[in-house]
């Protein structure tokens, strides 16, 4: 027999050994993070008195892999347009966690008397808490669908893309040893510029493309099909100088806008459940004994650096942000770890040789501690919170909460008459610039590196680059026509443009800025590829201009265009009608949530009026949705069924009990089959029965008893379909189909001569 490869025994042991561990866990009412965790342990390399794996890359390969997959869920939950609903709060708040933490880090570091890089990188690792680790807590200890959770889970990924920038500039610093804030400017503009393309791009070609093959797509498809996507994006990420994981988050957000956003999720799930294992597993295979005792000092003052400063800066942030005190500090303590982008920090440390040896395995081994703390922390703010409103009792409250609704306020003011029409007409212009710009500028660079191998190989070389710089701009025509002439009869824009000569001139000058923005482009192309003098160059690009401007087929192309992205964007929720009546609750105890009816859950099949849910829970069931149906404020006589969704609006408490309910109400295993088991049996129709002489329409088995008859069985043993006409006589035999009980209940109207012996009914055959 031939031998197994080492890479298939690995994952064998470990997944036995993590499976056995969860199941542990899982009986001590723990979360699963702490059991991979320590089945990594079990199963790495510093644990002598247990067998260990062979091969660690492979099992590093894996976790990446795993990463990967947690950060696509995560984008699939969380897109970008939720983000910019949520206001200016939550892109402060992660600005000041981040700041704040990097200076703790910082002062740590110099507490040591470690090397400024050390300081520097440290505290960036610090900065950075770990979103596959809450994201798993929270979903582990059912927390995810509390109102902090969300305000955690939003600063959590603009951290992530903040983490980028940082990584940039971290790596600048790296090579340059000083700060240079041209470096990080153009960083930032090239981090934005590869976030709006990709979701412009993708916004627009990925929901054309889903629904064209929509009747080829099953769910075998699907998976495959939103993986390869994914892993696409990872490719290109990496490729063009970014994190996997930040590639596959960004192609869980576009995603996330489709229709099919909801059946890739389910569809998902098993996969990310797999890999998303392994990859605790190997942070686990980190944990080394002989690291812990020799920098345990380090470890140590790191870890209280990171529990105490997000206990008290992280929670302030929150509270400064618009959250209560309840949520700020429940926020806080949730974050009090650092994860897998601490590791991607410290290895782009070591890959850049600034970094000393020790700083990797110290970081490890603290993010292992603070792993195992985050479910303990998170459970503790509960009674921290409470604890902290005792104390502010004596305090004005209401001049505190004051103080933290601030900057949302500021940021939510409304404005009257003109004010507000010239913020709504400029916010949509720089929106519609920026975008088309953006979009414009790398349709030309593609179409340069593409077209000018191919003309430079047949014609001389400034015919070759005149044939470029015309298919470069005729290519972007679309994009640059939109900059200058879209929203020029928006509402707003004419308004001002009446009104009177001042608002005339104003509206003037909005349209030639655009004009030159426009022109720029065209005039840098012509200028890099033409031999020509300025003038020249300068008149061929507003010539350009012009054709662009009076072609009434490029009007209709960008108009369908602007048109089908928007409705790509907002498909899903015109489909739904989603509820976006749950901003209005924002700033209140009240939040609105979704709840999914498990499979083996007790209120399948029960009316809202038998549950009496708003009694029980205090909640209010706004809506059930099943599938493409949604039901909004539904009756009393609406059932609920395995896999509806419950849009519920409630407070944390409440929503909690619905939760604890839903998790406690469930039909056994022994229920469920025995409930749903059907059996066939074949009854005699006896002398005296009642069902002699009807018809089987008229003798209501189906309704009465829950049974169908299937057949009736003639004498020569065969069995022949019954109409519903067919008149039941004595001596037939027919075949029903139903639950046991209702067959025996059945049985007492087919054949009433029985007899009682011994408390059990017996038939006299």
């Amino acid at each position: 027999m031939s031998d197994l490869p080492i890479i298939i025994t690995d994952l064998a042991y470990i997944l036995i050994v993590a499976g056995i561990t969860t199941i542990i866990f899982k009986r001590l009412k723990q979360p699963l993070v702490l059991g991979y965790i320590v089945a990594g342990f079990l199963t790495g390399p510093n644990m002598i008195y247990m067998p260990s794996i062979t091969n660690m890359e492979n099992v590093e390969d894996w976790g990446q892999i795993g990463v990967i997959f947690l950060m696509f869920a995560l984008g699939l939950e969380f897109s970008f347009k939720k983000i910019v609903k949520m206001g200016v709060g939550p892109v402060i708040c992660a600005f000041l966690v981040m700041g704040s933490m990097m200076g703790v880090g910082s002062s740590v570091g110099r507490l040591f008397s470690w090397g400024d890089m050390d300081q520097l990188f440290l505290g960036g690792m610090l900065a950075m808490s770990s979103t596959t680790i809450i994201y798993k807590a929270f979903d582990d200890m059912g927390m995810r669908h509390r109102k902090f959770a969300g305000n955690v889970l939003s600063v959590l990924i603009l951290e992530d893309i903040l983490g980028i920038l940082l990584m940039v500039v971290l790596s600048a610093m790296a090579a340059t040893r000083k700060f240079e804030g041209g470096a990080l400017i153009n960083s930032l503009a090239q981090l934005g510029s590869v976030l709006l393309l990709w979701f412009l791009v993708g916004i627009y070609i990925l929901p054309l493309f889903l629904k064209k093959n929509k009747p080829y797509i099953n769910k075998e498809t699907l998976l495959i099909v939103s993986s390869a996507l994914c892993f696409f994006l990872v490719v290109i990420s990496s490729r063009v100088g970014y994190s996997p994981a930040f590639g596959a988050f960004m192609m869980g957000s576009i995603l996330s806008e489709t229709m099919e956003a909801e059946d890739i999720e389910r569809t998902i799930g098993p996969v990310k459940d797999l890999f998303g294992a392994v990859f605790f597993v190997s942070v686990g295979m980190m944990v080394s004994p002989h690291v812990l005792l020799a920098h345990w000092p380090a470890i140590l003052a790191l870890t209280a650096a990171i529990l105490v400063g997000q206990m008290t800066l992280g929670s302030l942030s929150f509270f400064v942000t618009g959250s209560s005190i309840k949520d700020a500090i429940s926020s806080g303590f949730s974050m009090t770890q650092i994860g897998e982008f601490a590791f991607i920090l410290a290895s782009l440390g070591e890959s850049l040789d600034v970094t000393s040896d020790f700083l990797y395995p110290i970081v490890v081994a603290v993010s292992i501690v603070t792993t195992f703390t985050t479910p303990y922390m998170i459970k503790a703010s509960e009674p921290a919170a409470s604890f902290v409103e005792r104390i502010l009792k004596r305090i004005n409250m209401k001049g505190l909460h004051r103080v933290s609704s601030s900057i949302e306020e500021h940021a939510t003011i409304s404005l009257s008459g003109d004010s507000h029409k010239w913020k709504v007409l400029c916010t949509s212009l720089l929106y519609q610039t920026v975008a088309y710009f953006v979009l414009a500028s790398t349709v030309v660079s593609l179409m340069l590196s593409l077209l000018k191998p191919i003309f430079h190989s047949f014609l001389e070389h400034w015919w070759a680059n005149a044939m470029c710089v015309i298919f470069s701009i005729i290519a972007a025509s679309p994009f640059l026509r939109a900059i200058v002439m879209r929203k020029n009869r928006n509402v707003n824009m004419l308004y001002f443009w009446r009104k009177n000569w001042h608002t005339r001139l104003v509206v003037a000058l909005l349209f030639i800025l655009r004009y030159f923005v426009t022109l720029a482009i065209i005039f840098q192309l012509i200028v890099l590829e033409s031999p020509l003098p300025f003038l020249w160059n300068f008149g061929m690009a507003n010539v350009a201009m012009l054709l662009i401007i009076l072609s009434r087929g490029l009007k209709f192309m960008s108009i369908r265009l602007e048109r089908t992205f928007f409705l790509n964007l907002h498909r899903r929720e015109l489909s739904k009608q989603g509820p976006i009546y749950g901003r209005a609750l924002r700033g209140s105890d009240l939040h609105l949530t979704s709840l999914v009816i498990p499979e083996n859950s007790a209120w399948s099949g029960k009316s809202l009026a038998s549950l009496n849910i708003g009694a029980r829970t205090q909640t209010t069931v706004a809506a059930i949705v099943r599938g493409r149906l949604r039901i909004n404020i539904p009756d009393g006589n609406n059932r609920l069924y395995p896999g509806d969704m419950l849009e519920l609006v409630g407070d944390d408490a409440g929503i909690e009990t619905v939760r604890f309910f839903l998790q406690t109400e469930v039909l056994s295993p022994e229920a469920m089959a025995s409930g749903h088991q059907l059996t066939l049996q074949k009854l005699e129709i006896a002398p005296h029965s009642p069902l002699v002489f009807q018809t089987l329409a008229g003798s209501q088995i189906r309704d009465k008893f829950h049974c169908s008859v299937i057949g009736l069985e003639d004498k020569m043993g065969n069995l022949q379909r019954m109409p519903p006409h067919h008149i039941f006589v004595k001596g037939e035999i027919i075949w029903v189909i139903g639950e046991y009980e209702q067959i025996e209940l059945l049985r007492l109207i087919t054949h009433p001569e029985f007899i009682i012996k011994e408390g059990e009914i017996q038939f006299d055959v």
